[in-house]
């Protein structure tokens, strides 16, 4: 059993940065993959980034290349999104799930998200 909770959203201008959190209550956490995911209003949820177990394998959505890193520390059970150079179209509900390698993301476990507004 794997309990995810967000952190770090807010409301932002546009071009600012937020570093969202996901920290993780399991015992074996690093066994892990983590991903964000987000979901605007009227919109479909959407894969913003993952990263594999040991850090590597980070992969992201096509828009949020160059302007988000995704990254963890297994020690604090805490995966971290930051996020620069925001955009109004980067409003959304952020959240972060954990899956176990090669399993559907919606067999795995969800965090309640936290909502992330950017102003223009």
């Amino acid at each position: 059993q794997v309990q995810l909770v967000e952190s770090g959203g807010g409301l932002v201008q546009a071009g600012g940065s937020l570093r969202l959190s996901c920290a993780a209550s399991a015992r074996t956490f690093s066994g892990y993959v983590i991903g964000w995911f987000r979901q605007a209003p009227g919109k479909e949820r959407e894969f913003v980034a993952t990263i594999g177990w040991s850090g590597g394998g980070t992969f992201y959505l096509e828009s949020a290349k160059g302007r988000f890193t995704i990254s963890r520390d297994n020690a604090k059970k805490t995966v971290y999104l930051q996020m620069n150079n925001l955009k109004p179209e980067d409003t959304a509900v952020y959240s972060c799930a954990a899956s176990r390698a090669g399993s559907r993301w919606s067999n795995g476990y969800w965090g309640q998200g936290t909502q992330v507004t950017v102003s223009s």
